[in-house]
């Protein structure tokens, strides 16, 4: 395969660098940076993503009460992916949303199964237990498949009964198209196969953790309790927008429902960072053709760019 043909992927857990090593490698090869990152689509939430300065492609997409979801990123990533190689520069798609990447780099066969709103609201209120006694009855197979993290994540566990539900009721996929139901595109997309290099960026979590806390502090010095404030005056609210569902954001409602104070809200958006880190490294661990590289080894870097150098010689 040639260069007009090759994809760089830069993954990992959140508060890695993942987006400054994408910034670097893309001045020294050429390239043009895709975020994979399912928050930062939202227009005007950019403090609490992290957004850079830098032009990146699939930033500010979406307002913030649009349900984005990983089949609209498939296709604008798509779409972006051979702009950027009819310039002959590289694709580097950097970004912490690993089902997003999974989409581009491999397709995913229920793209094309739009939500059920209707099937969603009856099991908004259902325990955890209860989501896995349905999803059992209806699909054992897909319940066997599912690792104990899916297991314990109610929206997969809503997600996977929709699935199956909709796989129960014999709803045909739709044709692949440039649009699908209700403007989305449908059906399993897969792309030309492309020469994909994956690099994936770690570190220990004891370090990890202190990067995430730092970050946390400065995006609260950065002011992002007056970003959030500014949203709701828009007429943003939490149940009709991603306010509600995204992190660094929905730690904030209970602040500005009088129910905590500032402290409590980041002592606990810090636990959900945390958290969140630790669910992206067993995603992306489960990869096997990424290539690590701890973030705390001093010439990880110029490892990464003679990698990346090879590869794309």
């Amino acid at each position: 395969m040639n260069n007009m043909n090759k994809l760089l992927i830069i993954c990992g857990p959140t508060a890695t660098g993942k987006t400054k090593l994408g910034i670097d490698l893309a001045k020294k090869f050429n390239g043009e940076i895709i975020s994979a990152d399912s928050r930062q689509v939202y227009r005007g939430m950019d403090i609490g993503t992290g957004k850079d300065d830098l032009k990146t492609w699939l930033i500010d997409v979406a307002k913030p009460d649009f349900r984005f979801n990983v089949a609209d990123y498939k296709k604008y990533a798509d779409i972006a992916i051979e702009d950027i190689l009819s310039r002959n520069k590289l694709p580097i798609i950097v970004g912490g949303t690993g089902f997003y990447i999974k989409a581009v780099t491999e397709g995913i066969e229920t793209i094309g199964v739009e939500p059920d709103w209707e099937l969603r609201a009856k099991l908004a209120n259902y325990r955890i237990n209860e989501l896995r006694i349905v999803l059992e009855k209806i699909d054992p197979k897909r319940w066997q498949k599912m690792n104990e993290s899916d297991r314990q994540n109610p929206r997969r566990l809503v997600r996977a009964i929709e699935i199956a539900q909709n796989k129960k009721q014999n709803t045909k996929y739709l044709p692949c198209s440039p649009r699908g139901v209700a403007g989305r595109p449908a059906g399993k997309i897969q792309n030309t196969k492309k020469d994909t290099l994956f690099i994936g960026l770690t570190s220990p979590y004891k370090f990890l953790y202190q990067r995430i806390d730092r970050r946390v502090e400065a995006r609260v010095e950065a002011g992002l309790e007056e970003e959030i404030r500014s949203l709701l005056k828009k007429g943003y609210t939490w149940e009709n927008s991603a306010l509600g569902t995204t992190l660094a954001y929905n730690e904030w409602r209970p602040y500005f429902e009088n129910q905590k104070n500032k402290e409590e809200v980041i002592k606990k958006w810090k636990f959900d960072e945390h958290g969140y880190a630790r669910r992206q490294m067993t995603w992306f661990r489960k990869q096997p053709k990424i290539n690590w590289f701890d973030i705390n080894k001093q010439n990880f870097q110029e490892e990464v760019e003679k990698k990346v150098g090879n590869w794309y010689s």
